[in-house]
């Protein structure tokens, strides 16, 4: 079963990476990919990021230049062709993105070719920094990709979980202003006497911030109420499904967040025989800022389990 489960999560990556590194000339089609993976779009970006250290979308651009790289090395094509080619509007946005990875302009670079060739030194490499080892082909090649391995540390539980009736507050956004709602959130919930022993707090995010703008992210502050508890008009309503759910908890920054969901979904998840049910994934809580140091943070994440 495990290992079944592993080449499934596997299997599906290594076509994604095929359909990126074939894809070079068109605009990534992210949703496309994770259907072609049979996960969601936002479910499918962690398990990318987790297992092969860069998003799909950082893959694509990284590959666009190094094989700019490789023709400034071999070719006399302008630099403003390469620079379309690269995704990139403009010569001076691309010399911009080409100098922040190889430290030089791409003319720069092309001169080191020559002075290469008069055996004045060795070349610029082409090849960027990479833990997947997948780089620019300039023939079709078997991709040969190199999945994390390390262990994540972390201890992971499965679980089964209740449904939950939870009291929300919408928000629409960067997700690192979620705490705006969950201001409103709490606000609300004490004045309407809401905020009992038993209470916890959820966010719920609903978007991938791969292909979704930052000003369009929707996530929810949530509270967990009684099922007889009797909402006011500004709290929105959501029933978060239950049943089995895998369950890892961390300790630290929210900022660390976004590393612990790629190690826990990108490495624990693709080599534990579990296969993602299509729900919502949470976070719970379990104090906030306002009681410990943010390295005291503790914060559990759940992936729903087929």
């Amino acid at each position: 079963m495990k290992d079944d489960t592993r080449s499934f999560y596997e299997r599906a990556l290594e076509k994604a990476v095929a359909q990126v590194v074939a894809g070079l000339d068109q605009a990534l089609d992210l949703q496309a990919l994770a259907r072609g993976a049979a996960l969601s779009t936002f479910h499918f970006h962690r398990v990318f990021r987790g297992a092969l250290g860069e998003t799909p979308l950082e893959l694509h651009r990284r590959l666009r230049l190094e094989r700019a790289a490789f023709s400034l090395s071999n070719d006399d094509t302008p630099v403003t062709t390469l620079a379309f080619a690269a995704g990139y509007e403009t010569h001076e946005s691309f010399t911009r993105a080409f100098r922040e990875h190889y430290d030089c302009s791409p003319s720069e670079f092309r001169q080191s070719r020559e002075r290469a060739r008069a055996g004045c030194e060795r070349p610029y490499p082409i090849e960027l920094a990479s833990r997947s080892g997948i780089h620019f082909q300039s023939r079709a090649v078997p991709v040969n990709i190199q999945f994390i391995r390390g262990e994540p540390i972390m201890e992971i539980e499965i679980k089964e979980m209740p449904e939950l009736r939870v009291a929300t507050v919408s928000h629409v956004g960067p997700y690192n202003r979620i705490s705006e709602a969950f201001a409103r959130l709490g606000e609300i919930a004490g004045r309407e006497q809401l905020v009992g022993p038993s209470a916890e707090m959820l966010g719920i995010y609903h978007d991938d911030p791969e292909i979704t703008p930052a000003a369009e992210l929707r996530s929810e502050a949530a509270l967990t109420v009684p099922p007889d508890a009797k909402l006011p008009k500004e709290l929105g309503e959501r029933r978060v499904p239950g049943g089995r759910y895998a369950s890892t908890r961390h300790v630290g920054p929210y900022e660390e967040l976004p590393d612990a969901w790629a190690r826990f979904m990108g490495q624990w998840l693709p080599r534990s025989g579990h296969r993602l049910r299509e729900s919502v994934s949470y976070e719970i809580y379990r104090n906030t800022p306002a009681d410990v140091p943010k390295e005291k943070l503790e914060t559990e994440l759940y992936i729903p389990l087929v």
